[in-house]
């Protein structure tokens, strides 16, 4: 099986692409095709090339003769895609249009594969199935939902054939170095260097939590899975509240957990809860979570 990887400098990417030779080493027939921008893959891998997907030139040096592509370039943030929009347009936008338009040039038949995010939800306090209320409360929840419709628009004009993976909150990594900007990361930071723990409000809003190696798992399964086809899913997880998740990582590092009031800008883009009801993604892959939070923390497997 051949799987082009793009964006492959990315946290879920380096991730996913150490399991992948795994798999290799376990005796699966692979053959990896990566790119980004930077002029070397931050792991050394010698299957690399550098490609600006922001130039539809270079991007005919892309594999699409391939079973799998995986697209992890993009850009998150929140409040700062209202005063950098054209930046979070180019890299989350126009790099999947010039991929989608030379897939279709090449007569490319292989999978792409797209994560999006929870931030297309409009938050609640139940579980959050995939025909959920939507809303958009930044650039980048905008940028995410505006991909997943490219990718809908050229599956029925020309045949693109994808999977729309919706991830909430993923911690934890497989490979020295390679870590999130995201919540987890953040309490453990804070924890690690003797600091109270600051969480916004009463911390009472949950989050679907899931370790990368469940995730890079995940990702894999649905990718070779001809049932997860021209559909988004959303990716479970664990159940946890923000302040949940703190007290666990400060009675690990024995500080304490400050509740501070929201600034004015992060309440008005705070979604809530969001919850993932995964059934239809569980039933297709059958895939049970190896690891825990709790187990994360007390083990100290960061």
């Amino acid at each position: 099986m051949k799987i082009t990887v793009l964006g492959a400098n990315s946290y879920i990417a380096r991730n996913l692409i150490f399991l992948l030779y795994k798999k290799i080493s376990e005796g699966k027939d692979l053959q990896l095709y990566l790119y980004d921008l930077q002029g070397v893959q931050a792991d050394g891998r010698k299957e690399y090339e550098q490609v600006d997907i922001l130039d539809a030139t270079a991007v005919k040096k892309v594999h699409f003769d391939v079973d799998i592509i995986y697209m992890f370039i993009g850009k998150t943030g929140t409040v700062d895609g209202f005063w950098n929009y054209q930046t979070f347009i180019e890299i989350n936008e126009v790099a999947l249009l010039h991929v989608l338009a030379e897939y279709v040039r090449r007569k490319s038949n292989a999978k792409i594969m797209y994560p999006s995010t929870r931030l297309v939800y409009n938050g609640s306090d139940n579980k959050i199935y995939e025909d959920g209320k939507k809303q958009f409360l930044t650039v980048y929840a905008m940028n995410k939902y505006a991909c997943e419709q490219y990718l809908e628009m050229y599956s029925r004009m020309f045949g693109v054939k994808y999977c729309i993976l919706r991830i909430c909150v993923p911690y934890g990594t497989m490979v020295p170095g390679a870590y999130s900007y995201g919540t987890a990361e953040f309490m453990l930071k804070k924890a690690e260097n003797g600091e109270d723990i600051t969480i916004y409000g009463e911390g009472a809003a949950r989050r679907s939590i899931i370790h990368i190696e469940d995730l890079c798992e995940t990702l894999v399964r649905s990718a070779f899975s001809s049932a997860c086809f021209n559909d988004a899913y959303n990716v479970g997880g664990e159940d946890y509240s923000l302040l949940e998740m703190a007290k666990q990582v400060a009675g690990k590092y024995s500080v304490g957990v400050v509740h501070v009031q929201w600034p004015d800008e992060a309440l008005k883009i705070e979604t809530g809860s969001t919850v993932f009801a995964s059934d239809k993604l569980d039933e297709v892959i059958q895939y049970e979570s190896r690891h825990t939070f709790r187990e994360w923390i007390l083990v100290g497997s960061f």
